[in-house]
């Protein structure tokens, strides 16, 4: 009896962890409580009961807690974007108390309080509790110590925060919502995440930095650790190896043979929960999708409503998972018409919904707007380039190819150390993991028998190992053919590396189990990697930056590491042996000193940004909020940043994040008529003037020689009637009233 509660007491004692630090961080109890009743209540348990209805059901407590948690956030979402159109925002609490009810008085629907009985290791459950409490303690060491919630500790934040912000206020009173910062200007980015937030408020009364800089992204965080780990156990049957899955997704990284702390070959790590939340809210919503397909393409039938529902969230909360999971579909397609002549039906289904849902997304959501992204192939290495080099974007563009196609090839294999046992997956004699039966009502998570022998193919033949490589090769695609201003063809690759990191877990599995007799071997090349590399590094490594096109500088350490592992390849074949986990030990090794001093690295002092915040800026915004109606608008005179900068950085946000009102002008660097004219390299996006130059003068006119004439024209072309001052201006008295002052800030009403 004391068995199945054993595994509450890791999950509860990180609960308390989270509570206290909350409440170290500024997070009074009775917001706390809040925020989990309606996460746990609203969210959760609605989408718990929904999942086991709609999906597969029958799992672990802890799967079917993280699966219903994105299920019910997706409901979410969608609900209160219809209520808050119609203009009642708080109707969102109305499907939670209808699924809940619907679930209490339906016979039927009953028997879906209870789970399906598919209990977690008492070890695992320890081992997903240390990885949910790492993750903790990193957004407290690196995230909360810099992100107050009240100034001066807000007034430094990460540069994207106040545009997050901003975005979560106009979500809050607007849909279908505009770019807050300027007026009228079409909102084409991800903004699902903000309507999640936005009605958590509501709900809560909770104030959006609290959520933003505080409580939003932990239980996502969680959910999702919890979800990647969950298909790498359904994936291979075996519970730590969904453990190692999560591991390597959060932690291993790519060797970095060079001093100067650039990630120079990113993996990109899921490190950015905090400050990209949109590609937080993103993973969450795809793992189970992920996790549903996996055993749909296994057991050649579906149950659609649960992976449609989430497809639909996804679209607009990140799009970019949309041609990952297409990528992923097209290669089952692939090898099913090469190896039985047929389409795999399931595949075209799944596929013909992301299809349907990318392109409403791309036309119907985003106008057609593309936010920048373009087809720029190697556009990565260049910036890469750039940060080693410290190129200018001038000599940036002028690049030379072979410069670039060289840093790609390092990358790929630096990539390839990094998941280096997908040569498992490929090895004569491995073991495809295949389910006998459907997925309901067996449960989602117990080993099964395998469908057919294994063979040359290996696990090759298995459509779900498949999946996970096409979400792959996807992610590392767009990374090498896409460009973005802002480097943002990226986050492809970070959506996929938790399932490059799922199916090298498998295929190392595969190895261990077909290479015993070199498992002492493997051992001993895992030690020779990382004293290689440490090796390496210390003698060889170049500091960053180098000399322009010093190409062969940098690449001299990488070639020294593949020449032992041609040595090591050599010696195996001489000694007749199968070379294959020996040579994936030795790039584990490679890989193991970067990955331990990032592990490290994560809990250090965080970094420090730059003040953007002004005294009385919060106050002077959050009293405008609290005097004004929601379609107000409001002219400041605040755009750039202060830097010191030959341009003006116009990422200034904080004026409409914390007045949640629109402005006439404020920042105009994330506004699709900016980043649609950037060119990728010769100049930086940053460097932009506006758009509409006329609507600019009108609105500066009014700060820099204010008169009758100049106000007058704000109130009768754009209706404006609120001017937020920040620091000196023009005496405005004579011409609109001053309702309130903060430090450096001023309100005035015309």
């Amino acid at each position: 009896m004391r068995r199945p509660s054993a595994g509450w007491v890791p999950a509860g004692l990180v609960v308390v962890a989270a509570v206290v630090v909350l409440c170290r961080f500024g997070v009074p109890v009775a917001e706390i409580a809040a925020f989990a009743g309606h996460v746990g209540v609203g969210v959760m348990v609605p989408g718990v009961l929904l999942w086991r209805a709609l999906g597969p059901g029958g799992g672990s407590l802890p799967v079917d807690l993280a699966a219903g948690l994105a299920l019910g956030y997706a409901v979410e979402v969608l609900v209160y974007i219809a209520a808050r159109a119609a203009g009642v925002p708080l109707a969102v609490v109305v499907w939670p108390v209808v699924t809940i009810g619907a679930f209490v008085v339906v016979p039927r629907l009953r028997r879906h309080w209870r789970g399906g009985g598919v209990r977690v290791p008492v070890g695992w459950a320890w081992a997903m509790s240390a990885v949910v409490g790492y993750l903790l303690v990193w957004s407290a060491q690196q995230f909360y110590r810099v992100h107050g919630l009240a100034w001066p500790g807000n007034a430094a934040p990460y540069v994207d925060m106040s545009y997050h912000l901003a975005l979560l206020g106009e979500i809050k009173h607007h849909v279908p919502p505009t770019f807050p910062m300027v007026l009228g200007e079409r909102l084409s980015y991800h903004w699902f995440v903000y309507a999640e937030m936005a009605a958590t408020s509501w709900v809560t009364g909770i104030e959006p930095q609290t959520l933003l800089y505080r409580l939003t992204a932990l239980p996502m965080l969680a959910g999702l650790a919890v979800l990647v780990a969950a298909v790498g156990w359904r994936l291979t049957g075996r519970p730590w190896a969904g453990v190692a899955a999560i591991l390597v997704t959060c932690f291993v990284c790519s060797p970095e043979l060079h001093e100067g702390g650039l990630d120079l070959f990113t993996t990109r790590s899921l490190f950015t929960a905090w400050l990209s939340p949109t590609q937080n809210f993103g993973a969450l919503l795809f793992a189970p999708v992920v996790l549903l397909l996996v055993g749909f393409l296994r057991s050649g039938q579906g149950r659609w409503a649960a992976v449609s529902i989430l497809l639909v969230a996804l679209m607009g909360a990140k799009a970019t998972f949309l041609p990952l999971v297409l990528g992923g579909l097209a290669l089952v397609l692939g090898m099913s018409w090469l190896v039985r002549r047929r389409l795999d039906r399931t595949a075209m289904i799944a596929g013909g919904i992301a299809l349907a849902c990318l392109v409403t997304a791309r036309y119907a959501l985003f106008g057609g707007g593309s936010q920048g992204m373009t087809i720029a192939p190697l556009d990565t290495m260049r910036r890469a380039w750039a940060m080693a080099a410290d190129l200018t974007n001038t000599e940036m563009a002028g690049a030379p190819l072979g410069d670039l196609l060289g840093l790609g090839v390092l990358h790929l294999t630096c990539l390839i150390c990094v998941w280096a046992g997908l040569a498992g997956l490929a090895t004569y004699g491995a073991v495809p993991f295949h389910p006998a039966r459907p997925l309901h009502p067996e449960g989602p998570l117990r080993s099964a028998r395998p469908l057919h022998a294994a063979g040359a193919w290996g696990m090759l033949l298995d459509p779900a190992v498949l999946l996970l490589l096409g979400i792959g090769a996807a992610g590392v695609g767009a990374m090498l053919v896409l460009g973005h201003p802002a480097a943002s063809q990226l986050y492809f690759l970070e959506g996929a590396r938790p399932y490059l990191s799922i199916a090298a877990v498998a295929g190392g599995l595969a190895l261990l189990r077909t290479c015993r007799r070199l498992r002492p071997v493997a051992g001993c090349a895992l030690v020779l990697g990382t004293v290689l590399a440490v090796t390496v590094k210390a003698v060889m490594g170049p500091a960053l930056p180098v000399s322009p096109h010093d190409l062969p500088g940098i690449a001299l350490p990488y070639l020294v590491l593949g020449f032992a592992a041609w040595v090591v390849w050599l010696a195996l074949v001489w000694w007749r042996r199968p070379a294959a986990l020996v040579l994936v030990a030795l790039a584990m090794g490679y890989v193991l000193p970067d990955t331990a001093a990032k592990v490290v690295d994560q809990l250090g002092p965080p970094g420090d940004f730059t003040v953007t915040l002004p005294e009385g800026g919060m106050e002077a915004s959050r009293w405008l909020r609290d005097h004004s109606a929601p379609d107000d608008v409001v002219a400041t005179n605040g755009h750039c940043r202060p830097l010191r900068s030959p341009y003006c950085d116009s990422r200034h946000y904080w004026v409409s994040a914390y007045s949640e009102r629109r402005v006439l002008v404020e920042g105009w660097a994330y506004a699709e008529s900016t980043l649609s004219r950037a060119p990728l390299t010769d100049e930086s996006y940053l460097s932009l003037g506006f758009a509409d130059p006329v609507r600019l003068a009108a609105n500066d006119s009014v700060f820099l020689a204010p008169s009758a004439t100049n106000i007058a024209r704000l109130i009768r072309a754009y209706d404006v009637e609120w001017l937020l001052v920040d620091g000196k201006a023009p005496p405005l008295g004579q011409f609109a009233r001053l309702r309130f002052r903060s430090g450096a800030c001023s309100v005035y009403q015309l």
